[in-house]
């Protein structure tokens, strides 16, 4: 044990250093939040990773049903999966190609219409008016819902003969000549694109709202003493401030409906047709309808590559363009 005395200053104690080695609160304070985050980490491998790991072996494996009861022993493909899916000379290759086209499409305009109508509706409900709040909880309950519940509803909306939507459209409205069949046919990609812009769009809503609450009111009074039009605001004030706020929720937004499976499963059934045949679905059907669990694997292991190389790209411009304004 040492002591340690501070010179040229009487009357101070003599002060006792701690031991060489011995730091055990510092040590219990390093350690605690590795310890926290160790359920949190086991549960991500376990559910995310070892899948992962398991699907990208798979994709090198002629894995039919033939050997789904032990797919350890399939014969080893090597590229022949990825060389099949890739193809687009080819019967599957072609698909997989022709679903790509329809997914971007079906993403961009969604996407797009989420942003569009969340953000136009924050921004009304910045004002204060009787029944804001009522009109914001509304506005979250096709989020709210769970998935299949919401979409089973619009299943029956969009049938046919007695369906909610061919009633308001041919009967009441007088807008089509004849009833109109949304789940099949060219209409089905209008259709899914209906649910899922209403399934999405309140989220967006949410995080564009939170936004808002971050940009100082001084600044809109500012602007509508220097006679500055509501547009002008919008266009000066809202959206440069929002900028980061809808960077990720472009992002997120993208990845969910780029990877969306729940909404045509439901809607369509195991098979979707073709205008409607979204990456995902036909993904499933290459490996759950047709038992080709290889090219079926493989083809996810091409969703996942492009997912990463559209997010990295996106993550580098968007960073490029913060830098300056950071700086």
């Amino acid at each position: 044990m040492t002591t340690t005395i501070e010179r040229g200053r009487p009357g101070v104690r003599p002060v006792k250093a701690a031991p060489p080695g011995r730091r055990p609160g510092r040590i219990r304070r390093i350690a605690l939040p590795y310890l926290l985050l160790l359920p949190a980490l086991f549960l991500e491998l376990l559910v995310h990773l070892v899948p992962m790991v398991i699907g990208i072996v798979m994709s090198f494996k002629e894995l039919t049903q033939f050997y789904i009861r032990d797919w350890g022993t399939a014969p080893w493909a090597g590229l022949d999966n990825y060389s099949l899916s890739v193809d687009f000379n080819a019967p599957v290759g072609e698909a997989l190609l022709h679903s790509f086209f329809v997914t971007v499409a079906f993403t961009l305009l969604s996407v797009g219409l989420c942003w569009l109508i969340g953000t136009a509706a924050a921004v009304f409900m910045q004002d204060t008016f009787r029944g804001r709040g009522l009109l914001r909880a509304l506005f979250l309950v096709p989020y709210a819902l769970p998935v299949y519940a919401a979409v089973i509803t619009w299943v029956f909306m969009f049938q046919h003969d007695n369906g909610l939507v061919n009633h308001v459209l041919h009967d009441q409205l007088g807008i089509t000549d004849e009833p109109s069949f949304w789940l099949i046919g060219d209409n089905s990609f209008w259709a899914l694109l209906t649910v899922s812009v209403w399934k999405g769009w309140p989220f967006a809503f949410l995080i564009v709202m939170a936004g808002l609450q971050n940009i100082p009111r001084e600044l809109y009074e500012a602007a509508a003493l220097d006679g500055a039009g509501i547009w002008q605001q919008i266009r000066r004030i809202t959206l440069p401030s929002l900028s980061p706020v809808n960077q990720v929720l472009v992002l997120v937004l993208f990845l969910w409906t780029f990877n969306n499976f729940n909404t045509p499963y439901v809607l369509f059934g195991k098979a979707a047709p073709e205008a409607a045949d979204l990456i995902s679905v036909h993904i499933y059907q290459a490996s759950f309808v047709t038992w080709n669990f290889g090219a079926g694997s493989a083809m996810s292991v091409l969703l996942l590559l492009f997912l990463l190389a559209v997010t990295g790209v996106y993550l580098a411009l968007t960073s490029r363009g913060r830098r300056p304004a950071d700086a």
